[in-house]
């Protein structure tokens, strides 16, 4: 396992030079303590969005996983002017280990993923792997609040990661108090991908963000997922879609099968005018992003959406 290299301004081979103030530093995750013994310096991010929160804290990450195939530079248009240079794109499902090992990591960023053991003993005789918090049970479930703190003490930014929170969660609660009636509705979110409805459930980071807006989630679908953070619905189901207010998206795909699918467009809530389609991909993308930065950014957009929908 490599070490971590000296920060502060010391040359990052000599690891006999001074220590950042505040390391060494002990990280609980998932599969137990990290210690990371120096400020990194070359961080590889390949959790969902990890890049987004490295940036957010000011950090440039060498490597990033593209998870949600933006292109180059490999992460939202909000994150984008943030970086300095384009990082190395990695891979996402399935590590390009080599790729990685090229950029001589410090510290790898997994802080949202399957929560399997065999990708974090895939990823950690590179570099010290920090994976999700230890209380995450659902895959990919790791909160934004949980991945801005777990990032932010990797990288010595405990200060920032909590301002960013705090800036967040005060605009959330703004947005309850503005519009008190979300907490009396129940919500459900959908995607559509290669021919086949799902849904998310709580624990996912799309559901998260309405439910901090006020929403109550429907119950019925979180059974179905087991764990996961989403569930497939057959199309005798995507009716379990319906809720006082139902959010849905294509991926990969443009919106106009769902804008015509008598299947989907059949829900009562479709039909009410309360099925609020994303059709933007980059909005879909933001709200899908479980960044602070991408949450911002979809929050702009979505929320006089549902206002307009709730009105209808």
């Amino acid at each position: 396992m490599l070490a971590a290299c000296g920060g502060g301004g010391t040359d990052s081979s000599d690891s006999s030079g001074p220590t950042a103030e505040g390391y060494p530093v002990t990280v609980e995750t998932l599969f137990g303590d990290v210690e990371i013994e120096d400020r990194p310096e070359n961080v590889v991010a390949m959790g969902w969005s990890d890049a987004e929160a490295a940036l957010a804290l000011g950090v440039q990450p060498v490597g990033v996983a593209d998870w949600q195939a933006y292109g180059a530079p490999y992460v939202g248009p909000w994150a984008a002017d943030l970086l300095d240079s384009e990082p190395v794109e990695v891979g996402t499902m399935e590590p390009n280990l080599e790729a990685i090992a090229s950029l001589e990591p410090d510290v790898i960023l997994d802080t949202r993923s399957d929560n399997s053991q065999e990708r974090y003993d895939l990823l950690s005789p590179v570099a010290p792997v920090v994976g999700p918090p230890s209380d995450v049970e659902v895959t990919y479930g790791t909160t934004w609040q949980g991945q801005t703190l777990q990032v932010a003490r990797v990288l010595g930014e405990e200060p920032r990661g909590e301002e960013l929170i705090t800036e967040l969660e005060d605009r959330f609660a703004q947005l309850r108090e503005d519009n008190p009636e979300f907490a009396d509705l129940t919500i459900a979110v959908g995607a559509y991908f290669d021919g086949q409805y799902g849904a998310y459930v709580p624990g996912d980071t799309r559901v998260d963000v309405l439910t901090e807006l006020g929403f109550e989630y429907k119950p019925e679908l979180e059974e179905r997922a087991e764990g996961a953070f989403y569930v497939d619905l057959s199309s005798e189901l995507v009716e379990e879609l319906d809720a006082d207010l139902t959010v849905v998206f294509p991926i990969g795909d443009t919106a106009d099968f769902l804008n015509e699918d008598p299947v989907l467009q059949g829900i009562p809530s479709a039909e009410d005018g309360r099925l609020i389609v994303l059709e933007d991909p980059e909005l879909a993308n933001a709200f899908s992003s479980g960044s602070t930065l991408g949450i911002h950014h979809a929050l702009d957009e979505v929320v006089p959406m549902i206002q307009d929908s709730l009105e209808d």
